[in-house]
């Protein structure tokens, strides 16, 4: 008996000597990586956005589509897109790990902003030019051109699959979790991530833009095409200095087993008091901090009760997770029922910044976008959504915060969702206010249009600028809403779910691409006999695209209702200790 417990202890002792080991040869190199990681997250940024930012007018102009049919594809490739990212998050987490799947990604995105490039320089692969204003007696594309366009779409759908859900956690790995300024580096890089994505955004919807609507589109594309290239070499150059998170499987799995051992034990009443009875096995080396017990939804309470047929193993596990899973699995189930109201809310609300992306950039081709003998790119137009967003972020971090932190004693002045919900009210005066602005340009363009110029009808003496108070609100909303999400998701999320996390932040994002897609369809369908007329014609003059921004303005009231409601509700998770993740180290660089 003695020689078992001694042998005991030198295995136990063995295996803690070899996890120090481990922990010694990871070599956190921070912000020496960061130049390879920010380089490549910046170029690829530039050369995704500077393609997709415009690809609306290019579907409409070269592919010679209708813009319903043109506004539609974007909405489904934007949703199908955003949706890949649970995909990617899956692959990262079970398979791949993150470097392996940003890498993977990278390549497949070069090579579809490669062959997105060739429907513009290749005759054979894009619609003959157009030389009437009637786009019906335009000549489409061919089952062949749309095709090879689709593959393009495609390739770039699986590279957004895998970069989304990834370089935020990806860069933060480069930083050591338990020292003070790998915490601190960790918050710098996330600031980093926003203002080189929005700046990203701005040169793609100025520079790239102008270059594609003005010069050529062969170039226009060729340009994010080796901005993607540069990317990847940026990415591939580092990798010796990254740390490489290994692949620990999918934490689905875990919330699996908790809804398939709650339908076997249905029939099981609920304990008085659970906290004190239910399987409360957690594993050692989890990097999930422990969840105290919550009251909120009960009924899978039951997945964690022990009944005389479930077995364990020595140390205390459950023989058949299938069979019983513990307290700590339940409670990591309830954080993710928890937040998908609050998800749901947030895909709503993300229908207005759609229209600003597809509708404002049609109305800008109707107003007169002239400055002096240059004129403005219709799509650059979204830049001031950008701008207002990237000029609020630091005023709102270095003022706005600290002075509401005096006022509430909260650590980030308001929570989270209070943040959220600041940006939802924003996002419908955005919408009104964009509803009132096409009413006035609709009524200009129809009694004062600028003579001897059309494009989709008589174009409005009204200035192009006045679209920038709808954007700048609809910025603002972004500054508020969007960041707001990535900061609840990622807390309130267990650790081993934050790649789910990041993927589901951008599923809101699909869900409301095809929201909107849908209805634009039914509302097009509707409209179309009506005795007002179709809302959403080509020539936006013959329409009301005014009373579609009003019948989403009520949709987001309901909305904003609903979330306000969901909001009061809301358990927080209590915070816990992050824990290191087990990784693999690449050969140390001298």
């Amino acid at each position: 008996m003695e020689n078992g417990e001694r042998k005991t202890m030198v295995e136990v002792k063995k295996n803690e000597d070899q996890c120090s080991m481990a922990e010694e040869k990871v070599i956190y190199r921070g912000w020496k990586a960061m130049p390879f990681v920010i380089g490549n997250e910046t170029f690829e940024k530039l050369g995704a956005i500077g393609t997709l930012s415009n690809l609306l007018v290019y579907l409409t102009t070269v592919f010679n589509m209708s813009s319903v049919r043109a506004a539609t594809i974007i909405n489904i490739f934007n949703g199908t897109t955003n949706f890949a990212t649970l995909i990617g998050a899956f692959v990262s987490d079970t398979y791949w790990g993150r470097f392996k799947t940003i890498a993977c990604a990278s390549i497949a995105s070069l090579m579809g902003l490669v062959l997105i490039d060739f429907t513009a320089i290749f005759k054979d692969l894009h619609p003959p030019p157009c030389k009437t204003q009637d786009r019906n007696a335009c000549k489409g594309p061919t089952g062949g051109q749309m095709a090879f366009l689709a593959t393009g779409l495609g390739l770039l759908i699986v590279g957004a699959a895998g970069i989304r859900p990834c370089n935020f956690a990806f860069g933060a790995d480069q930083f050591n979790p338990k020292t003070e300024a790998g915490k601190k580096g960790v918050n710098s890089f996330f600031n980093w991530y926003f203002f080189t994505f929005t700046t990203a955004q701005m040169l793609s919807l100025t520079i790239i833009v102008y270059v594609q609507s003005n010069v050529s589109w062969s170039l226009g594309f060729g340009i994010p095409a080796i901005l993607m290239l540069m990317s990847c070499a940026l990415f591939f150059m580092g990798s010796k200095l990254y740390v490489k998170v290994k692949a620990s499987g999918s934490p689905m799995t875990s919330v699996a087993q908790v809804i398939v051992v709650t339908f076997k034990k249905r029939k099981l009443k609920p304990l008085e008091q659970p906290w004190l009875s239910l399987f409360a096995y957690m594993p050692p080396n989890s990097m999930n901090a422990k969840l105290p017990y919550t009251h909120q939804f009960r009924c899978v309470d039951k997945a964690a009760i022990v009944t005389p047929e479930d077995e364990k193993n020595p140390d205390g596990s459950a023989a058949n997770p299938w069979r019983l899973c513990s307290m700590q699995q339940v409670e990591e189930l309830k954080c993710l029922v928890r937040v998908l109201p609050i998800w749901a809310a947030a895909l709503v609300y993300y229908v207005v910044i759609v229209q600003q992306h597809t509708y404002a950039t049609f109305q800008a081709l109707q107003f007169d976008r002239r400055v002096g003998k240059f004129e403005i790119p219709a799509a650059s137009y979204y830049v001031f959504l950008m701008l207002a967003m990237t000029i609020w972020i630091p005023i709102y971090d270095r003022l706005v915060v600290p002075f509401l932190q005096r006022r509430t004693g909260i650590e980030g002045g308001i929570t989270v969702l209070q943040r959220i919900g600041a940006g939802i009210f924003l996002s419908i005066v955005s919408m009104i206010v964009s509803a009132i602005v096409e009413e006035r340009r609709r009524s200009i363009a129809l009694t004062n249009p600028i003579p001897g110029i059309r494009t989709r009808g008589d174009i409005s003496s009204m200035s192009g600028f006045w679209l920038v108070p709808q954007l700048a609100l609809a910025g603002l909303a972004e500054a508020f809403t969007a960041i707001g999400q990535v900061e609840f998701y990622y807390k309130q999320f267990p650790e081993n779910m934050r790649s789910i996390a990041g993927s589901l932040f951008f599923c809101g994002m699909a869900g409301s691409s095809y929201l909107s897609g849908f209805l634009i369809a039914i509302v097009h369908r509707t409209t179309e006999g009506a005795a007002t007329g179709n809302w959403l014609p080509e020539d936006l003059n013959k329409g009301r695209l005014d009373y579609f921004y009003y019948m989403i303005a009520a949709l987001g009231v309901v909305n904003f209702g609903y979330f306000l409601l969901i909001a009061s509700w809301f358990q927080y998770k209590s915070t816990g200790i992050d824990t290191t993740l087990e990784v693999e180290v690449a050969e140390k660089v001298v």
